[in-house]
């Protein structure tokens, strides 16, 4: 399989994350977001590849090309089901895709680059970009605060497809400088998924493209 990726986007690092959990071997291939003229995602060659323009994009082993993490994610739990990422129990299950939907749907996509760009092209400065952010984010993670439990990762003693979320989520918050003092649950999960080795392999420091 090929990854097209970009270290530092949390949708791409929801896939890397899916991948190692699984145990897939893949090859990345880094698409610069921010190179100087105006971003690899925005040119004609991974355009003719994803008309959208955004990652990330995987080739399978077949050479079908899928486009957005959700999809991904769902194609990798259905073709490789060895290591699931979900529950057999239904409404775990159904609680596992709600965080992930909460925070895939309602959270990452009010401070993807774009809508930030849009916000500072609309006169907004950057603290009030921040203040933006932060709210978003906060609101989203109080929210994923009162859904996992009380024990392991988010819902159980092994990582799933909620933890799959979860933690490019927390990486944003960090960037962004926002606390995680108001939700222990979710600091919990944090520290089991820090120690764990595929969350360490997909982590955005250690990728190829990754600025040393």
């Amino acid at each position: 399989m090929e990854l097209f990726t970009y270290y530092r986007s949390t949708s791409s690092y929801r896939v890397r994350i899916a991948l190692a959990l699984k145990g897939l071997d893949y090859t990345a291939l880094p698409v610069n977001l921010i190179a100087p003229q105006g971003g690899e995602h925005k040119q004609a060659a991974y355009l003719a590849l994803n008309p959208q323009g955004r990652v990330p994009a995987l080739r399978t082993d077949e050479g079908a090309l899928l486009i957005q993490s959700p999809a991904i994610i769902e194609y990798l739990e259905e073709r490789y089901p060895q290591v699931p990422l979900l529950s057999s129990d239904l409404v775990t299950r159904a609680h596992e895709r709600a965080v992930a939907a909460l925070i895939a749907c309602d959270v990452h996509p009010l401070h993807n680059v774009s809508v930030l760009n849009h916000l500072r092209q609309l006169g907004h400065d950057e603290p009030q970009v921040l203040q933006w952010i932060g709210h978003w984010i906060s609101q989203g993670l109080a929210a994923v605060e009162q859904w996992v439990g009380d024990d392991g990762y988010c819902f159980g003693p092994a990582p799933g497809v909620a933890d799959v979320y979860l933690m490019p989520q927390l990486y944003a918050a960090e960037r962004f400088n926002l606390s995680l003092e108001a939700y222990p649950r979710i600091r919990r999960v944090a520290a089991l998924a820090t120690q764990h080795p595929a969350f360490i392999k997909a982590h955005p420091a250690n990728q190829p493209d990754t600025p040393k």
